[in-house]
């Protein structure tokens, strides 16, 4: 137990610095937007209506942001770059970087303490399941970018 209580506490404290970091970031580059020569579309109605709900509704989703994989620093940076209060945001950030450090740290220990297993007493079957994960993940890349490239050249030859 003392294990995952200190894996979950230097998660929380690395999931606290990152999103609230890039919460920071976020609150600067709106700043800074506001005073460019995008000020004048950032001070749309339409573009405050955005804003205000974000502001008001905006904590529940950077809560569960963080039950997502790639979706949390995009969430922390809206939040950031629209305004979102710190009262507001504060609570969500603390309650979803628990619950994500808590899921990291039992979760993740587990699967380290099984392929720690596995490869001490079944090498060749860990050094195996590694090569098909990797296999698979090449796999998955040069799929995506060969439909991507399909339907750029698609869409080149339509437009020609």
């Amino acid at each position: 137990m003392d294990k995952i209580a200190l894996t979950a506490g230097a998660l929380y404290v690395i999931v606290l610095l990152r999103a609230g970091g890039t919460f920071a970031v976020g609150w600067l580059a709106g700043a800074g937007a506001r005073r460019s020569r995008f000020a004048g579309r950032i001070s749309s109605a339409r573009f405050q209506r955005a804003e205000r709900a974000i502001q008001r509704w905006g904590a529940p989703v950077v809560a569960v942001s963080f039950l997502t994989v790639g979706f949390q620093t995009a969430a922390n940076f809206l939040a950031g770059s629209m305004r979102m209060p710190l009262p507001r945001y504060l609570p969500a950030l603390f309650v979803g970087g628990a619950c994500w450090a808590l899921i990291y740290a039992t979760a993740g220990l587990g699967v380290l303490e099984v392929l720690g297993r596995l490869f001490a007493e079944r090498t060749a079957l860990g050094v195996s399941a590694v090569a098909a994960l990797l296999v698979a993940v090449c796999g998955v890349v040069a799929y995506r970018r060969r439909r991507a490239a399909l339907s750029l050249d698609a869409g080149a030859t339509e437009k020609s």
